[in-house]
């Protein structure tokens, strides 16, 4: 057996604990964390980050930032893309094989055959992991929502975070934006500060008055923070005054106020503006409109640029595009490939009058992907010109065969982004 297939056998074991993928409540954390010695009651000073879209990159901006200026910071965050490992980082590191497999058979076996979610059981895991390790802060990004969230068992944590709130899991959290938000601000805990980004208003309001009723402050765009972009540049100003800052490292326009939601983070807590540079600059946060420069598929696509995007809800589809409309023009055709649960056209939409064609892919092992005909259905009502392709090298290769200098942009889902990453490496 492989060292990877250790920790991998041990996840799939855990998998069978629940029938349900998702099932929203915190009752089976509560149990499992006690089964462990409470982990989630010894944590460093913890962020939580929600929000339907940018809790990630802003999660990866604060981390650079912390790590910059000499914190010891553990990360937790999901999905991964091409291993589990990358959901958690321990001071900075990924976990090792060896301390993943080990504290996954610790929590298995704690767990007793209790039924338990695969994300509850495997949260459990890096809350144990990040306490055995010194660090001087714990980033928390929610999986689903926020209220029920696996993640949401800090009673106080130092910050809260809620990114942009849009329609994405109706099916979970509620079929409106108000709906939505509501499961968002679950996070929002008595007395501790929350910041906000740039929102839907009636989001914004559902926030203030969760808000309110804990006697949380609210530091949000538009009122205790700003920023703009400005000759290329991320200008920010706050109480304590202005910052000029450098282009986020991250690609697209939608990554100034991830940026922003980061600084604003870094400032609250204290940090100046060596911590509030590194973040915009020295982040790396894959699948997130990444330029592939290496590997098999890099080498079929010959002369064209090959990206990677893993946004995959209609706010994301909105943001690839306006991304994609500040780039040098190009010839643009995208290979797709989404979940069943995905609002494909929602997503596909606002690409429509930037993308040339779109080849249509089921994600490869994913047993919730969309097929590749229904994708391409969706596509073609909105105005794609469409290919269903059986594989992404055979849609990559039809591409470049009839147009070699073509930007080939590979989206609609962390999952397909996740395989690429895989498969290219």
């Amino acid at each position: 057996m492989s060292a990877f297939s250790s920790s991998d056998a041990v996840l799939e074991r855990m998998q069978r604990l629940h029938p349900k993928i998702i099932d929203l409540t915190l009752d089976r954390m509560g149990r499992c964390l006690a089964a462990v010695g409470d982990p989630h009651l010894s944590q460093p000073e913890v962020i939580h980050l929600a929000g339907t879209n940018g809790k990630g990159s802003t999660q990866a901006m604060i981390r650079a930032g912390l790590e910059a200026v000499g914190q010891r910071v553990h990360a937790y965050t999901s999905p991964h893309l091409a291993r589990f490992h990358e959901r958690i980082r321990v001071a900075g590191e990924l976990i090792t094989e060896e301390a993943l497999t080990d504290i996954l058979d610790e929590v298995y076996n704690a767990n007793d055959g209790a039924t338990i979610t695969y994300f509850e059981i495997t949260t459990v895991a890096a809350l144990l992991a990040f306490v055995r390790t010194k660090g001087d802060w714990t980033l928390l990004e929610t999986g689903l929502g926020g209220r029920h969230d696996a993640t949401n068992v800090i009673d106080a944590p130092r910050l809260t975070i809620i990114t942009q709130i849009d329609l994405d899991h109706q099916q979970f959290l509620g079929e409106t934006i108000p709906e939505i938000a509501f499961q968002k601000a679950g996070i929002i805990k008595r007395g501790v500060p929350v910041i906000v980004g740039p929102q839907h208003e009636s989001a914004l309001d559902v926030i203030e008055t969760e808000a309110a009723k804990l006697g949380a402050p609210v530091l949000a765009y538009g009122q205790h923070w700003h920023f703009q972009e400005d000759r290329g540049r991320l200008v920010f100003q706050d109480d304590a005054g202005l910052l000029d800052l450098p282009r986020p490292t991250l690609r697209g326009p939608h990554q100034f106020a991830n940026a922003a939601m980061a600084v604003a983070a870094l400032r609250h807590l204290g940090f100046g503006e060596t911590a509030c540079e590194a973040a915009v600059q020295k982040v790396h946060w894959p699948a997130r409109m990444q330029r592939l420069t290496k590997g098999p598929l890099v080498e079929l696509a010959g002369k064209a640029e090959l990206w990677l995007d893993g946004g995959h809800n209609p706010a994301a589809g909105a943001a690839l595009a306006e991304t994609l409309s500040e780039m040098p023009e190009r010839p643009t055709h995208l290979i797709c490939g989404m979940l069943s649960t995905k609002d494909v056209s929602g997503y596909l939409r606002p690409l429509s009058n930037l993308a040339t064609s779109l080849h249509a892919v089921a994600i490869p092992g994913e047993t919730a992907t969309l097929p590749a005909e229904e994708t391409a259905k969706a596509a073609t009502k909105v105005g794609l010109e469409t290919v269903v392709a059986p594989s992404i090298e055979d849609a990559l290769r039809d591409i470049v065969s009839r147009e070699p200098m073509a930007r080939v942009l590979i989206c609609g889902s962390l999952y397909l982004a996740g395989a690429v990453l895989r498969e290219n490496e």
